[in-house]
């Protein structure tokens, strides 16, 4: 591989007779990494079902290699959740927040999704997951994945942290910034990375994340945690990041958190001799099966938030409570609510097809209807998805969509059509077709091999097709 000269000596006087060692890996292929779903699928049941070769990443409990030579990102299992494609040193950063059901999360710098639909499969539905991204185009494809994964109590916005922490002040148990950087960790994946890359373009990344971080801490509730990480081995955006935000935010500490054996730890002589930075992680290529990878854990030394009932107090703080922030917005509208007949539609619809109403604050946004996973204020913000889309309202009916199927399981609904994949009838659903069935009439959940794929409706023993044209093969 051709790399930039200025790269490879600074690489060599960083790593000294490490070097050669470090340099070799470039000639090793990248490793492939996918990462069951198990806000759909159980463990045991993911590794028994998998028509893979697969090995487990050590980092990430979900985590799993697979063979070159193989091509799950085209399997219907793919299309259906069961997984997430993930570079696996990626994989590290979501371990490291440890996030906990019920918690309050903000993926600053979202998109593809990779870590936003890890935390939200460690949160299990519970709580409210914040995913953003400042680019509309990679946005989209954020909303994608979150909707492909069947999460249900996310909400993806298109902002700067600048906008959000107007939003969000003192809100956040926990905040992970995968931040912009130099992307020198990807040069073995990505040759983009290497023919953009430059000293210049490496100060740049380090002063933006510095920004980003800033407005990350007045998202943070007392006592909350941010991860950083980056993808790439440059100090500055790495260790010496760090600690200038130590410096800037003495308030904070860094804690060593979940690591594993592989992993480096952060060097003192990158970030002026600060002793502190040495309970980050460095993922080296040399020494794991992966790609460069940075992380910290920076815990603020402040009270957690305690609940007592329907308040909230922070102990010996000077944050604002998020139940006060919620309070004070409680009573502006986030967008219109239903009419007579709009309740009527969705009423019978939840009648004929699902057993309970799923839970959350129904909101309509044009003629689609979300259901917010908690009461928020999003007047003001650039929001793609608010919360899971339930369906849209057409002319005199109500039409499920797709996320609702993805988020739901055979038990949730009144009428399920199970395809196989030891026959093409899940092919065929993919491509479309309509479908044999002895099911009643009405919306019915496709499922593969017992777990959900998308909507069809069954008349007259033929169940019609409404697998989104978009997504058909």
């Amino acid at each position: 591989m051709n790399l930039p000269q200025d790269f490879t000596k600074r690489m060599q006087d960083l790593l000294g007779e490490e070097f050669e060692t470090f340099i070799r890996s470039y000639d090793r292929e990248s490793f492939g990494g996918l990462r069951a779903n198990t806000l759909k699928i159980k463990y045991d049941d993911f590794t028994d079902r998998m028509p893979f070769t697969l090995t487990p990443v050590p980092w990430c409990k979900t985590g799993f290699y697979y063979e070159k030579d193989e091509r799950p990102g085209k399997h219907v299992y793919h299309e259906m959740g069961l997984y997430y494609m993930q570079e696996p040193s990626a994989m590290s950063v979501a371990e490291l927040a440890d996030v906990k059901p019920g918690e309050r999360v903000l993926d600053l710098c979202a998109a593809p999704g990779g870590k936003s639909t890890q935390l939200a499969a460690a949160m299990q539905g519970e709580g409210i997951l914040v995913s953003n991204e400042i680019h509309p185009a990679r946005c989209k494809i954020l909303s994608q994945n979150i909707e492909r994964m069947g999460i249900r109590n996310a909400v993806v916005t298109n902002e700067t942290p600048q906008g959000l922490a107007v939003h969000f002040m003192n809100w956040f148990d926990c905040i992970v910034v995968d931040a912009p950087c130099s992307g020198e960790g990807m040069f073995r994946k990505d040759e983009e990375a290497v023919n953009q890359w430059s000293l210049e373009n490496v100060a740049m990344c380090a002063e933006r994340q510095d920004e980003i971080l800033d407005e990350a801490v007045k998202m943070l509730a007392s006592g909350g945690r941010i991860v950083y990480s980056t993808c790439t081995f440059a100090p500055a955006e790495d260790e010496a990041c760090v600690h200038r935000f130590l410096e800037r935010h003495p308030d904070f500490t860094v804690v060593k958190g979940n690591g594993y054996e592989g992993f480096a730890q952060g060097n003192p002589a990158w970030a002026e001799d600060d002793e502190r930075v040495k309970d980050t992680h460095r993922l080296w290529p040399h020494k794991i099966n992966g790609e460069g990878h940075f992380a910290a854990l920076l815990v603020h030394k402040g009270e957690k938030i305690q609940e007592n009932g329907a308040q909230a107090q922070v102990l010996g703080t000077k944050f604002a409570t998020a139940s006060a922030i919620n309070s004070k917005n409680k009573s502006k509208k986030n967008a219109k609510v239903l009419d007579r007949e709009q309740e009527q539609l969705y009423a019978d619809f939840i009648k004929d097809a699902l057993l309970e109403e799923p839970a959350g604050e129904k909101v309509l946004f044009g003629d689609a209807l979300y259901l917010l996973p908690c009461e928020m204020n999003l007047k003001g913000l650039k929001v793609l998805r608010p919360g899971l889309h339930i369906g849209t309202f057409e002319k005199k009916r109500f039409e499920p969509s797709h996320s609702l199927a993805l988020a739901l399981k055979p038990k949730d609904v009144k009428r399920s059509h199970n395809l196989t994949t030891a026959d093409d009838g899940p092919e065929r659903y993919l491509r479309g077709e309509s479908l044999v069935t002895d099911e009643g009439k009405g919306w019915t959940l496709v499922c593969v091999d017992g777990y959900s794929a998308g909507w069809g409706k069954v008349s007259n023993g033929m169940l019609k097709n409404h697998y989104p044209k978009g997504l058909r093969r």
